[in-house]
């Protein structure tokens, strides 16, 4: 479901205000933490937001001890920039797996899921 997925949609370019992008830095740090308490320490969790020709869009991504890395995009598609919480969830447990299974895939054992 997230192998290196957007999630939000693809509508017009979005010019954030100073609130709102640390606001949209806020939520992206809460998924980023979120990943981290349900992997292992051996995956690496991160993120940057950046503004391309559609606007701003900020990009979650997961390096698994063995594997692809794993990442998923999100863009504000007008001033409520704010992740809904059901997004934020939907990121977490999304990426969480998809990097789980990356490295599963990867070797013939796979980490063991914390939580």
């Amino acid at each position: 479901m997230y192998g290196n997925s957007p999630l939000g949609g693809q509508g017009e370019a979005v010019t954030l205000t100073t609130e709102q992008r640390q606001r949209l830095r806020q939520d992206i740090t809460t998924v980023v933490a979120r990943t981290r308490e349900l992997l292992p320490s051996e995956y690496v969790v991160g993120s940057e937001l950046m503004n391309d020709s559609s606007g701003p869009r900020a990009r979650i991504a997961v390096q698994p001890p063995r594997g692809p890395v794993v990442s998923a995009d999100y863009s504000p598609q007008n001033e409520k920039v704010a992740i809904p919480d059901d997004e934020v969830d939907e990121l977490v447990h999304g990426l969480a797996a998809s990097a789980a299974l990356q490295a599963k895939q990867a070797g013939k054992n796979g980490p063991v899921m914390a939580g």
